[in-house]
């Protein structure tokens, strides 16, 4: 006992240094963190720190690189994502990289990711483009600690990755519109001002909400008979006030129910499809065949109008919501596509994005904000901040090794 004893207190000044340099040293750190590489979006609002924007840039083609993970050994993609198992011939989409103009995008650190998030819940609401995303950092994370255990469950509506040894829960809660969609007498109905799957959206670290891809849909692929707005009954509406209003209701859901503090809110910004080639000045062209993106940083079509829609209601919110724009960046990739190689996914698939590929690069600005807002969102101002993972390591495995000599 008395050799333990000594052992803990010969670790206490290497506990007392990492605290203080946890109190002292992070906020420089984060700040010229901020300066190099990041932009800080709240509300909606583009506002970039120190003239560094994450999401103004251009795709650059580097020949030397590879994705951060080989879709053979990952566990996590389905089929419509996996272009290179069903017959994708060209890799040239894996050579491009995202480049901020004005900062240096960090790269993505799995391990990294697992200490920051030790024993947390990071949930994905939306859409099958929240499960493009979910099923990226699955990958993205499983290539960095292949030998760490994990389980896997599917179900409708939630879904799970747990890297076990971390405690790190990585969830999907599946819905197209994030508010309701009920069966009544009268058949389906679109509920603009109803969300009863809230309820498993509470008790997460980070939630990350997507919705707009199915706002679209009509005819036979519409999962819908009439749209509820109040008391009033529908046969349809136009879908760009109707997404106002439903992405009104789940903001409405979100500063009633979420307490910032406790949980990190980010809205996926809207994806965007690439049917129609006069988007881009090609009109006789889809998103199949292509193997470059566009050059430059702007797309010829524009902002989507449903961009604008989610920018004014985020705008009115008093949760801080941190915006992922990753519209822009998206419309530039017409050959992140599966196309015709989605798997089990009929026809020529312009909406999804191959996996590895695009939704990676999602995955890396959303590790650079979730870096980012760990030191410096409302909910850590004026609190001590955490001990950075390095040395609470180097503290655990001090303690590892030490009581591992007592044994031997």
């Amino acid at each position: 006992m008395g050799v333990w004893l000594r052992g803990i207190f010969s670790l206490f000044p290497l506990f007392v240094h990492a605290l203080f340099l946890s109190l002292h040293q992070q906020p420089a750190r984060a700040e010229q963190f901020q300066n190099n590489a990041t932009i800080f979006l709240s509300a909606g609002k583009s506002g970039a720190r120190n003239g560094c924007n994450l999401f103004q840039g251009r795709w650059v083609f580097d020949s030397s690189i590879s994705p951060i993970y080989d879709s053979s050994s990952c566990p996590f993609i389905d089929p419509e994502f996996n272009c290179l198992k069903y017959g994708r011939p060209d890799k040239q989409f894996l050579k491009y990289v995202w480049k901020p103009d004005s900062c240096n995008l960090p790269s993505f650190n799995g391990m990294d990711f697992l200490m920051r998030w030790r024993g947390k819940k990071i949930m994905f609401v939306g859409d099958s483009l929240s499960l493009n995303e979910w099923n990226s950092l699955g990958c993205m994370i499983h290539a960095s600690v292949p030998q760490a255990k994990y389980s896997v469950s599917r179900g409708s509506p939630l879904s799970s990755v747990i890297f076990e040894e971390y405690g790190v829960s990585l969830l999907l809660y599946h819905t197209t519109y994030l508010v309701d969609i009920v069966r009544e007498p009268v058949g389906r109905v679109l509920k603009l001002d109803s969300i009863q799957g809230g309820n498993s959206w509470k008790g997460m670290d980070a939630l990350v909400f997507n919705t707009w891809h199915w706002w679209t849909h009509k005819g036979k692929s519409q999962p819908w008979d009439y749209i509820q707005d109040g008391s009033k009954l529908y046969k349809d509406m136009d879908r760009l006030t109707a997404f106002y209003k439903g992405l009104t209701t789940w903001a409405t859901w979100v500063d009633q129910n979420i307490d910032p503090s406790k949980t990190r809110v980010f809205f996926q910004g809207i994806s965007p499809t690439h049917y129609v080639g006069k988007d881009w000045n090609e009109p006789s062209k889809s998103c199949r065949g292509e193997a470059e993106p566009l050059l430059g940083s702007t797309y010829p079509a524009g902002t989507p109008p449903a961009a604008d829609v989610l920018k004014r209601v985020l705008g009115g919110m008093k949760t801080p919501v941190y915006l992922l724009d990753i519209t822009t960046l998206s419309q530039l990739r017409k050959d992140a596509h599966p196309s015709a190689y989605g798997g089990d996914h009929s026809g020529t698939d312009c909406s999804h994005w191959c996996l590895p590929g695009l939704p990676d690069t999602w995955n890396q600005l959303l590790y650079t904000a979730l870096m980012i807002s760990n030191g410096t969102s409302s909910a850590n101002e004026g609190g001590i901040r955490p001990i950075p993972a390095v040395y609470g390591t180097i503290i655990y495995n001090s303690i590892y090794f030490m009581l591992l000599q007592q044994r031997i």
